[in-house]
Formats: C-alpha cells, structure tokens, sequence
C-alpha cells in the first residue's frame, strides 16, 4: 500500500484526538482502571464485569448516539455508566445505585483528562510540515470549552494555520462541510489536500469522497476492523511517517 507514495501535500487537515493526542483510545483499559478503583463499593461484583458491562453499553450508545451527544460528553457518560449497571441488574445481578454511576463517570471523565499526551514525535511532525510550507487545519469534533482547552494545554493553536472546532463552528466530522470549510480557510482544493485521522468514517469515506487524499492514523498497529470495506489510501501509526525522511 505504502510503496509508492504521492508528493507532499500544499495542506493538511489533520484530526487532534487519537491522532495527535492519546485521548479516547482502548477504553476497555481505562474502564477496567476505574472500576477497579471502585471495587469495594461494586461488591459483590467484580470490576472487571462491570467494566464490560459500562463498555458494552457504551459501544452501543456512541454507534447510534447523535451529533449534539459530543457536546454533552460528561452527561453521555453518566447516561452509558447507568446503561451498564441497569443491563446487570436486568442479568440478575446486584442493582447498583444512581449515584454511584455518576461518580464512576465522572472520575473516568477526570482520569481520561489527567492521562492525556501528545504521542511522541507529534509536535515535531507538525512544525517539520509546517517549516516545509504546508497549510495545516487541525479539525477535531466535540464541545467548545473542552476541546479549545486541549489545544491550549498542548500547544497546538499556533502551529496550526486554521483551528476549527466542531462547537465553536456549529458543524463537524463527518459532514461535507467541516472539510470544505477547512479547505476553504487554508484557500486549497482537495486535490491539494491529505486528511489524517484515526476514524475511519470521519477522516477516511467521507473526505475519500470529495476527493481528499485519507490517511488512517492506527496508532496501535491493530489494523482495519475484521469485515470492514474501507480503503485508507495510507495506514501509518504516526504523524512522523509522513515526513519525506521517513517514506
């Protein structure tokens, strides 16, 4: 896939959480992590159950979940931790109370917070496409304050030439506009254009079809999903790959 490779792009749009930011990736261990932390008052349950259990629900609810849910994150999570405890209850087992699914959510919330990073060699990938003379648009979906917050705690607003946040524009990933917009801003065409990320309908369909080139940030070398019938045109598992030093 990766033997020939086209020039540099004139931009990049390029996604910001779990591609160039560890943010939301393989929940499962953070879940089994907070559950764990609250073990004495899940007893009799196990955590790891519980875990499943909250995933489980979860998976589902953000498979189906509308757009206005990414603004609402920390109310989603309340909404998928009281999921889980009421499928385990449904199951036959121990009912948990309602309070109690409000602060494992927000503890998971907080931990997702405090265990955040920039994967290594990101900044440097970005100011190295910068120094070349790419445009750079950091498009990334969810609320305002929170997202405007990681971009700051990282220092991402100036190396980027646009920054377009789904709740500061009023419309994100995977709609057609979020690229034409970003796009638009850098003063490029698609032709002209890579998009990076880490969802495959968000940064790889719909930007394949207004004739974007896609590139598919698998960060853990897991590989495309059993079944699946999307087609990156690049699979790398970092933002450094890119760099001609690295072809």
């Amino acid at each position: 896939m990766n033997a020939v490779l086209p020039p540099l792009p004139r931009a990049m749009l390029i996604d910001m959480d779990d591609t160039i930011l560890s943010a939301y990736g393989r929940p499962e261990i953070a879940w089994n992590t907070i559950t764990a932390e609250f073990a004495e008052e899940l007893a009799p349950l196990p955590p790891p159950m519980v875990a499943t259990a909250v995933l489980a629900f979860a998976r589902n609810f953000w498979a189906n979940a509308e757009a206005a849910w990414r603004m609402k994150l920390a109310e989603a999570r309340h909404l998928t931790v009281k999921g889980g405890f009421a499928a385990l209850a449904a199951a036959g087992h121990r009912a948990l109370p309602d309070d109690l699914a409000t602060r494992l959510a927000d503890r998971f919330t907080a931990y997702r917070e405090e265990e955040m990073f920039v994967f290594p060699g990101a900044h440097e990938a970005i100011d190295r496409f910068k120094a070349l003379g790419i445009k750079l648009a950091l498009v990334t979906n969810g609320a305002a304050d929170m997202q405007r917050a990681k971009v700051e705690r990282f220092e991402l607003a100036h190396r980027f030439d646009h920054i377009q946040i789904e709740g500061e524009h009023g419309f994100g990933k995977p709609e057609e506009r979020a690229y034409l917009h970003a796009m638009q801003a850098l003063g490029v065409t698609a032709g002209d254009t890579w998009m990076i990320g880490d969802n495959l309908e968000w940064e790889v369909v719909t930007p394949q079809r207004l004739g974007i080139y896609a590139i598919w940030m698998d960060v853990h070398g897991e590989g495309l999903p059993e079944g699946s019938t999307v087609k990156p045109d690049r699979i790398i598992r970092s933002l450094g790959e890119l760099l001609p030093d690295r072809a």
